[in-house]
């Protein structure tokens, strides 16, 4: 489905969904994006090393709209001696 963006748009996807705003758990996200997971030298060029944690978009981001209520996550579990 291909809508041009509004507000109202994205409810209007999330009704097409059959999903409830009022009841359900209805997360939008950013996909697309870079953290820096390294630590860097106090002094190194921020251009070419940015900060531990930095959040970087790029280009071609898009936006998750998840609804966690209905993908639960069930972690594995450790198993069990016998």
């Amino acid at each position: 489905m291909r809508i041009k963006y509004s507000s109202d748009a994205i409810l209007s996807a999330i009704e097409t969904l059959g999903w409830d705003v009022i009841t359900e758990d209805i997360e939008v996200e950013i996909g697309g994006v870079a953290v820096t997971g390294t630590a860097t030298h106090p002094d190194a060029n921020p251009k070419w090393a940015k900060p531990y944690g930095t959040v970087s978009y790029q280009k071609d981001a898009f936006i998750v709209i998840k609804n966690k209520t209905k993908s639960p996550v069930i972690s594995s579990k450790e198993p069990q001696k016998e």
